[in-house]
């Protein structure tokens, strides 16, 4: 059986060829030239000696070039190996030398740390502005090749490297049918977006979020997407507005930003009718206080990297529970399991744990790491979550996340819902300090809205009103803002 993940686009472009698939500002790409762009990609990576299963990695921000490259590679029977642009040099060439690369194609917006990244593992380059031979658009216009390369539903088709918060990196192998069941069926069936949307494409297409549930999901109905490189509130509102923005996902931070954007003019977002939030949890406060501002629902869903990425998800069909990310997809099960991997009844703490076609092949050259993640048939994900009787999922925190404060077991989570009932707090995290008696003291970091005051001692007996004695914060730091990744999800580790 032959089944490539790039059917979703020759799909579209043989029902809509005329149709925007893809925009940036004034430039709109139909369907007919994304496919035949992607087309000539795919022969001349061909021309290059590369074969089926050859990994092709492509540090590009979210501009037409990303689609147009990424698609390509699928249809020559490759591996996509999706970068984050932020990358250093030396992070580069671990990534490149970890997948195993033949090929880096690389957006010139970051030239140095690409090239010099490439060049310390002896990878080509790519580049994808130029107008002589080699670069981009050279192997865009190439003559097309005439029906993508077979390739099986087991086969690799994206290998996606993990925020590796603990160790390396490791690359997550996603298979063609883990991709296209998840863009084309599930997320389709989560909510009811059809060929007339327009998706907003600012969660970066290289991560998993915006790669399967916008940019895949989007091309899997023929709609369109158009793009935003770098978030900024205004600029997402002046897209949204301009294009009649009908779809946005997001992260928490996003929200926001949307949110307390205190600019002078006032958006129409009256197009705006589904959004999706999803990366991390997304605090009740923040949620309700966004439904109130703006004439739409936020549907909130669970997912990781290595299932592809979307497990569990608040549909729209079924009754909403605000605070949680809803129930498992269809063909999808999940499970709270103990330290021993045994079932915990409803209401009780445990591991979540995920089988089904979701799920990865497993990490990149990593069979032991692979084995430890992939117990008993379930991929255990290292979240700590409840289910209610509904069979409705809740997610504490991360395993690793967890504060020991003098025995008793404290989750940030809950801390942080209660700092962002505090009408001055935008933003809060919290983590676990050493402490010479309690093993772990709880320290908050909480950046303050604008024009807004706040004490430390007013924030901790703010929390000692509505938290247990031993889980309120004892240490509160303030910050003008919390460090985030590039998805804008907040970066505990880098907090200390």
């Amino acid at each position: 059986m032959s089944l490539n993940l790039g059917s979703i686009l020759f799909a579209a472009a043989d029902s809509r060829p005329d149709h925007p698939a893809v925009k940036l500002n004034d430039r709109v790409i139909t369907y007919t030239e994304l496919d035949r762009a992607a087309r000539g990609v795919a022969s001349s990576l061909r021309e290059r000696g590369l074969e089926l299963g050859d990994r092709v990695a492509l540090m590009v921000p979210n501009v037409p070039e990303f689609t147009i490259a990424y698609f390509g590679i699928l249809y020559a029977g490759c591996v996509v190996v999706p970068l984050n642009v932020l990358l250093a040099a030396p992070e580069v060439s671990y990534h490149l030398e970890d997948s195993g690369s033949s090929l880096l194609i690389a957006h010139t917006f970051f030239q140095e740390p690409a090239s010099k990244g490439a060049l310390g593992v002896g990878v080509p380059v790519v580049w994808t502005e130029g107008e002589s031979k080699g670069h981009l658009p050279d192997l865009a216009s190439a003559a097309p090749i005439p029906a993508v390369h077979p390739t099986s539903p087991d086969d690799t088709a994206v290998i996606i490297y993990t925020s590796g918060t603990t160790g390396q990196p490791k690359g997550a192998e996603l298979t063609h049918s883990n991709l296209l069941m998840n863009a084309a069926l599930v997320v389709p069936r989560l909510i009811p977006v059809d060929k007339s949307d327009v998706a907003l494409g600012v969660l970066p297409l290289f991560h998993s979020f915006g790669q399967t549930c916008v940019q895949n999901a989007v091309i899997a109905v023929s709609a369109t997407l158009t793009l935003l490189p770098r978030f900024t509130p205004e600029d997402a509102f002046e897209i949204m507005e301009r294009d009649g923005v009908t779809l946005f996902a997001g992260v928490p931070t996003m929200y926001f930003g949307l949110l307390h954007h205190q600019g002078e003019r006032v958006y129409d977002l009256s197009k705006l009718k589904h959004c999706l939030s999803g990366g991390a949890p997304m605090p009740v406060e923040v949620m309700t206080a966004f439904e109130k501002k703006f004439p739409v629902t936020v549907l909130e869903g669970y997912g990781l990297s290595e299932t592809s990425p979307v497990a569990s998800f608040n549909m729209s069909d079924r009754p909403r529970k605000v605070g949680s990310v809803g129930y498992p997809v269809w063909g999808v099960e999940m499970a709270t399991f103990d330290d021993e991997d045994r079932p915990v009844p409803d209401g009780e703490r445990g591991e979540i744990c995920i089988r089904g076609h979701n799920v990865m092949k497993g990490y990149w050259g990593r069979p032991e790491a692979t084995e430890e993640a992939m117990r008993n048939g379930w991929f255990h994900t290292g979240d700590i979550g409840i289910r209610d009787a509904d069979g409705c999922y809740h997610i504490v925190d991360r395993v690793k996340d967890m504060i020991i404060r003098g025995g008793f077991n404290v989750y940030p989570r809950e801390v942080e819902e209660a700092l962002y009932t505090h009408p001055a707090v935008v933003e809060a995290a919290v983590i676990g300090v050493a402490h010479q008696s309690h093993g772990e003291e709880i320290k908050a970091v909480v950046a303050l809205a604008k024009d807004q005051k706040a004490t430390p001692e007013e924030l901790i007996a703010f929390c000692k009103e509505r938290l247990a004695a031993y889980k309120y914060p004892r240490v509160i730091e303030f910050v003008d803002e919390l460090p985030k990744g590039p998805t804008g999800k907040i970066l505990k580790r880098e907090l200390s």
